[in-house]
């Protein structure tokens, strides 16, 4: 079994010898690895798509907006995903943000999931009939059934505001119970706690 540094090393290389930038092919390594490491096919995926960029051209994005559309041309999974990445905190106030026409869309999943932990909230894609919920880069919850997809017409995006999976009379609860480790405090704590004594060392 290969190990995720050389799944890393050699995803680089190749996306360098496809004629992606030494930085962009980092990235490139960096988001395969993660696929791997979360158990979907980035290998493979990477191996079909850079098998495709020397005779098929795809669509590259600048700036990011609701609605993302290329008619003719399919959209470049690595564009699209670094620029998300780089323009995450802007992209945060919209609300949906869709790509129609995307090729290899699971290549740009990864930077979904390091982007949820740039902002510091979960991220939702919606991808034909699966989905993806990207926790803080931490994790990915996925029904994706590995498949190889090659073009999608939705790609769809939205940020979860940051929210507790409790309600106030649950966590109350929960703190009353934790109160039962508090210890009153007396003279004698105080000249034993932490911090506490009689001459300043500093």
């Amino acid at each position: 079994m290969r190990s995720f540094s050389e799944i890393e090393t050699i995803s680089k290389r190749a996306s360098r010898g496809a004629g992606f930038s030494w930085g962009v092919s980092e990235e490139i390594g960096k988001s395969v690895r993660l696929l791997e490491m979360f158990g979907l096919p980035g290998i493979l995926y990477l191996k079909s798509y850079l098998e495709r960029i020397s005779n098929q051209n795809f669509q590259k994005i600048t700036l990011i907006s609701a609605e993302n559309i290329s008619n003719n041309i399919p959209y470049c999974p690595i564009s699209v995903g670094v620029n998300f990445m780089d323009q995450t905190h802007n992209l945060e106030k919209i609300d949906k943000i869709n790509f129609s026409n995307l090729a290899y869309p699971l290549l740009a999943v990864p930077f979904l999931s390091r982007s949820s932990e740039i902002i510091g909230k979960k991220i939702l894609l919606n991808l034909e009939n699966f989905k993806f919920l990207f926790n803080y880069n931490q994790s990915i919850f996925s029904n994706f059934d590995c498949s190889l997809i090659t073009k999608t017409s939705k790609f769809l995006i939205s940020f979860n505001q940051n929210e507790d999976s409790f309600d106030k009379m649950t966590w109350d609860t929960l703190y009353k119970i934790s109160q039962k480790t508090f210890v009153d405090e007396t003279e004698s704590s105080k000249q034993t706690s932490a911090g506490a004594g009689l001459t300043d060392n500093d």
